[in-house]
């Protein structure tokens, strides 16, 4: 590995200060924040602003102040498309898995439905049977109930059925068919921020999910842990959940979202 570049460092420093707050510094809370000399940071400055990796805030009565310029977008942009959310998500699926040796999905919504865009299998003799690219109903899965949480109103209202509607789909005996009791679990989903499916969509599976964001923080997929039945308990379901938001947290990470998933 070679030697770093102090400069270069330096001005990797400066930029990632407006990574935090409102995004908008002064010289002197630069200089107090890196702790160099106030020449140091205005060359770094003057250099930055010239190539547009900042620009000056026009602030009355507060000369000085800067935010990020129009180059650092552009780069990000460049880095956002070549972006591959099914080779992310199999990354992510692939270290969660490791992790818990159960099998790991990555889902995202096809209207009414989620499709796998991603999986890694349990090594146990007995696990879960899917493949990516498998369709199912959302309401009978933990990454389709975490999807449904968490879009807006209007179109959970333009995905699920109304009240005077036909009864939602079974496939197990424990599927919720209510479309009212079925809009309960998604309000308490989004309470908790992590879903759980317990036998829905398979009478030998139980499941839990956690939110997948992108660097606009909007919700695009979910991560999913599937454990048999034999290997489910309520302290495995404890630890499982804070799997999948640590997993969902690093996928989202990878796709540009800053903070918590």
């Amino acid at each position: 590995m070679g030697c770093l570049v102090p400069a270069v460092t330096r001005a990797l420093d400066l930029l990632e200060l407006f990574l935090d707050g409102d995004g908008i510094l002064s010289a002197a809370e630069i200089t107090r924040k890196l702790g160099l000399p106030r020449t140091t940071v205005h060359e770094l400055v003057t250099t930055l602003a010239a190539r547009s990796y900042l620009e000056p805030v026009p602030v009355p009565g507060q000369p000085g102040r800067y935010r990020l310029g129009v180059r650092p977008y552009q780069l990000g942009s460049r880095y956002a498309e070549r972006l591959d959310l099914a080779a992310e998500g199999q990354q992510a699926a692939r270290s969660v898995s490791e992790t818990c040796d159960e099998t790991v999905h990555v889902a995202i919504p096809e209207g009414a439905d989620v499709i796998y865009i991603a999986k890694v299998d349990s090594t146990h003799a007995v696990r879960m049977v899917s493949a990516a690219g498998r369709r199912l109903p959302a309401h009978r899965t933990s990454a389709g109930k975490m999807l449904l949480a968490s879009l807006p109103p209007d179109e959970l209202d333009a995905r699920l059925p109304g009240p005077g509607d036909e009864p939602l789909r079974a496939m197990t005996e424990n599927s919720i068919t209510s479309p009212g009791e079925l809009r309960e679990a998604l309000a308490e989903i989004r309470g908790r921020g992590v879903a759980v499916e317990r036998r829905e969509s398979s009478p030998d599976v139980s499941c839990v999910a956690a939110p997948v964001r992108d660097g606009t923080g909007k919700v695009v997929a979910a991560l999913s842990i599937s454990v048999p039945t034999i290997r489910w308990s309520e302290e495995r379901r404890a630890e499982l959940e804070t799997l999948a938001v640590e997993g969902a947290a690093e996928l989202s990470a990878r796709l540009g979202h800053r903070g918590a998933a």
